[in-house]
Parts: structure tokens; C-alpha cells; sequence
């Protein structure tokens, strides 16, 4: 565990944010000075670097468990970056998200993955923060699979399998431009855009607590007005639309739906909801490994924010996301339960040694 704890302080220290190309190749470096011995192949695409370390004499085909771990961060305060202990909880940028979860993986896959029969392999990635377009995904074209991955981001041992999609789209609607104080001799953008706002309110209403369900985020609205004495010709509306599974196929035929007449709808980003199946037998294992180290069920949960296991499901492979208790991810004062990282390290020990093996 003190081994565990070093190595998680070691990577907090790293400010390895995306705008710190020298930090993140530092957070690389050092984890491959730590796993020297291992294969390991690199990748790089947009001057993104991404490693994959594996326990076979030349890269398999398939793995059959994959442990993913993205080092890069969101930007923080100067004092996150110096880890602290506190009342058995480790703080600091990253400490949740997920560097704690990294370093329990990259300590285990040096203990364990020479005595494991199958093909394990280690991936560590630097840009998960900003969608992992440059590095899973860019892996994952290269050819890499795995029968089952899990991914280190928070989810206090719960098994999150799945994840909802996200759409970000821009509404335009067309006017009239005239004086502001003649407003009858124009025909306002804002107010045909209010009507898809209205609607949107009535069909995707906003929940007032948490809620399995699709949701839409009315997230900037903007005309090129740069007066106030005009009528807007023009009006602009950014939605963020986070869908569950079993909308993936209908969400947008319903938000074409309520669009306002002469409105045009833009696509500006669409990436896949996550599923895998709860009754998987990784997920099933997993729970049984959990219950044997702290004698409590490990839940199947959905999460509402995406993961890099997106980009496996849509490859065809199964996955999920798995991590110690924590909190503050994003956050000011984000921790890890020093406890539960010492109980995940020995829960993915037990389930990579007993059940596969």
C-alpha cells in the first residue's frame, strides 16, 4: 500500500494538464521508468504520445483484459499539485481522476503480469480530459482489442457499465433586422428561437434530482448584435444533449421535432453512449473479487458522464469503469480514501489472478 501511496503522490506532483506537453511525456516517462522490463509499444498522433505495455513476447492480437489509465488532468490551483494526507484521504489534482486508480494499475501490472497464462496488457494515455481522440481511440484504429477493459475513473466500487452519449449541436434561426424601437418593421430571431426553447423545456424538462434519463443543457445563446437598439436578424442556441442507451437511435428525429420553422440544426460533436450487458461474466467476476475483499457487493451503476470505454464499445468490446471511493474530481478539494485504494488494488489482484488464470 505505502508503495501505492508514493507512486500516487509521485504522479499528483506531475501537473500533466493538456496544455503541458512536457509534463505529460513527464507523467510517461516516469511510469515507463517504473515498468522497464516490459514490452511495451508507443504510440503518437496530433504530437500525442500513448503507451501500451503487454506481458506476451510480441503484441497480441487480443488481449483478454485491458487496464486503462489516462494520466492527463484538468487544470488546477498551483497547491493541488502537492499531494496531502489527511484523515486517511490523499489530496490533490488527480488524486480521483483518476492518478490513485492509475498507479494501483501500474503497480499491479508489475507484480502480476508475468505470472497471468493470458495476454494482459497496461495502457496509459494522456488526453482521456479532452475526449481521447489522440490516444484509445487512436489505438484502438491501430488495432488494438481486448475482450474486457476497465478504465480507473471514479466510481467509489461501483462497476459502471453504462454511460450516456453525448450530442453538441447549434440551433440558428433566421429574422429581420430593423431599429429596436420599430420592432413591428423586423421579425426577431430571438423570439422563433424561444420557441424552441419552450419546447425543449416541455419535452426534456430540467430533473430536479438525479434521474436515469436523456437530458438537454441549453448551453449559450447569442446573437451578432452588438447594439441594443436593433432587432436580432440572426439568433444562435449551443445545446449539450446527454443521452442514455436506448435513445441512441431516436434523440435527434426528436430534437429535429421541435424545432421551430426555417430553423436549421447543427452537428458539431457525437460520440456513443457506453453499454455492456450487467450479467457479463468480467462484471459478474468483478463482483465477486469485491465481496471477497470487503465483504460488500459491488453495485452496477450508470454514469452520466463518458469515459474512454466509449471508444471500445464501439470497436466491439466490453468494458467498464471501476474505482476506489473518492470525491472532488474537477474540483477544489479532490481526494482518494487511502482504505479504498488499498482494497481496489487487492480487488483487481484477486480478480486477475483468480478467475482468468
Amino acid at each position: 500500500m505505502d508503495t501505492v501511496l508514493q507512486l500516487s503522490k509521485k504522479l499528483i506532483e506531475i501537473p500533466s494538464t493538456q496544455d503541458a506537453q512536457k509534463a505529460l511525456q513527464d507523467s510517461l516517462d516516469y511510469s515507463k521508468e517504473i515498468l522497464g522490463r516490459f514490452a511495451h509499444k508507443s504510440f503518437t498522433k496530433n504530437k500525442i504520445q500513448t503507451l501500451l505495455f503487454y506481458n506476451t513476447n510480441k503484441l497480441p492480437n487480443r488481449f483478454k483484459i485491458l487496464l486503462n489509465a489516462h494520466l492527463d488532468v484538468v487544470p488546477a490551483k498551483k497547491g493541488q499539485f502537492v499531494p496531502k494526507e489527511k484523515n486517511g484521504k490523499l489530496y490533490g489534482r488527480g488524486a480521483y481522476d483518476m492518478k490513485a486508480a492509475g498507479a494501483a494499475m501500474i503497480l499491479l501490472f508489475k507484480e502480476l503480469a508475468k505470472t497471468l497464462s493470458y495476454p494482459l496488457g497496461l495502457q496509459l494515455v494522456t488526453d482521456e480530459e479532452s475526449g481521447g481522440f489522440n490516444g484509445t481511440r487512436y489505438q484502438l484504429e491501430k488495432g488494438i482489442r481486448a475482450d474486457f477493459v476497465i478504465s480507473g475513473e471514479p466510481t467509489d466500487l461501483g462497476i459502471n457499465n453504462e454511460a450516456k452519449g453525448i450530442i453538441w449541436a447549434k440551433v440558428k434561426t433566421k429574422g429581420k433586422s430593423a431599429h429596436g424601437a420599430y420592432p413591428w418593421s423586423g421579425d426577431n430571431a430571438i423570439w422563433k428561437m424561444k420557441r424552441l426553447l419552450d419546447n425543449i423545456e416541455q419535452e426534456f424538462p430540467v430533473p430536479n434530482k438525479e434521474v436515469w434519463k436523456t437530458t438537454i443543457n441549453v448551453a449559450k445563446i447569442e446573437t451578432p448584435n452588438q447594439t441594443l437598439n436593433k432587432v436580432p436578424d440572426d439568433c444562435l442556441v449551443g445545446l449539450d444533449i446527454r443521452y442514455i442507451p436506448k435513445d441512441a437511435e431516436t434523440v435527434i428525429n426528436k430534437v429535429k421535432n421541435l424545432l421551430p420553422k426555417d430553423a436549421t440544426l447543427e452537428i458539431i460533436m457525437s460520440e456513443p453512449a457506453q453499454y455492456t450487458n450487467a450479467k457479463n461474466p468480467y462484471i459478474l467476476s468483478l463482483q465477486k473479487a469485491t465481496m471477497k475483499i470487503t465483504g460488500k457487493a459491488s453495485p452496477v451503476i450508470v454514469k452520466h458522464g463518458s469515459s474512454d470505454i466509449r471508444h471500445y464499445n464501439q470497436a466491439g468490446c466490453d468494458g467498464i469503469t471501476f474505482s476506489p471511493v473518492g470525491a472532488g474530481h474537477h474540483g477544489d478539494n479532490e481526494w482518494v480514501s487511502l482504505e479504498s485504494l488499498g482494497d481496489y488494488y487487492q480487488i483487481l489482484k484477486s480478480f486477475l489472478k483468480t478467475t482468468f488464470n
